[in-house]
């Protein structure tokens, strides 16, 4: 198996399901893109949902890691949910993420087998428990204002998502729009 072959198919095909989603990305454009027959692309990963799969959660592996990264040296609840949101936010907008293969149409939720389903949500729900737990450790240190963390960490993706979506899909994001959305979270959470 060469790893160069198929790192090269699940780039072109972050590439191309970020630039055109799932519906009009193709095996050919994929190969073609990547530079490599098409039967080495139906050999490493059979079908377009499961490669749409691999590169999802590729994507996300190194969202949370971004994540994770940005949050290492909170020095309280507070700050490593603002890390938290910028970070987040950040990712979203930055080239080389492939942040695109998330926000298109995707077909995660009309998956075919539950094993796909769960991955996929158990990723998901890391990102929600890592902002549930600073904002736990924000109303334990005093940072944070008394809230239920689960609702709260729920409210704060959807905004980071709302957001997101309307920053890299409708021409009509205002500029500074990442910017308010981190002082809304600020002055909705800070104690």
């Amino acid at each position: 198996m060469n790893t160069n072959k198929k790192d090269a198919l699940l780039q072109a095909a972050k590439d191309l399901f970020g630039e055109y989603g799932y519906v009009e990305t193709t095996f050919k454009k994929i190969s073609e893109r990547a530079g490599v027959a098409l039967g080495l692309l139906n050999h490493h990963y059979g079908n377009k949902e499961k490669l749409f799969l691999a590169a999802g959660i590729d994507v996300l592996q190194h969202f949370l890691a971004s994540l994770q990264d940005a949050i290492a040296g909170a020095n309280s609840g507070y700050d490593g949910v603002m890390r938290f949101c910028r970070a987040y936010l950040d990712f979203s907008v930055d080239k080389n993420s492939n942040w695109l293969v998330l926000v298109r149409c995707s077909p995660y939720s009309d998956m075919k087998t539950k094993t796909d389903r769960d991955q996929m949500d158990s990723m998901f729900s890391q990102v929600y428990r890592e902002l549930e737990l600073l904002l736990d450790r924000g109303v334990r240190d005093g940072s944070i204002i008394p809230v239920n963390s689960r609702t709260t960490a729920q409210i704060i993706i959807s905004l980071m998502v709302g957001a997101n979506r309307t920053k890299v899909l409708t021409p009509y994001a205002e500029p500074t729009l990442y910017d308010n959305v981190l002082h809304f979270v600020s002055r909705s959470i800070k104690a």
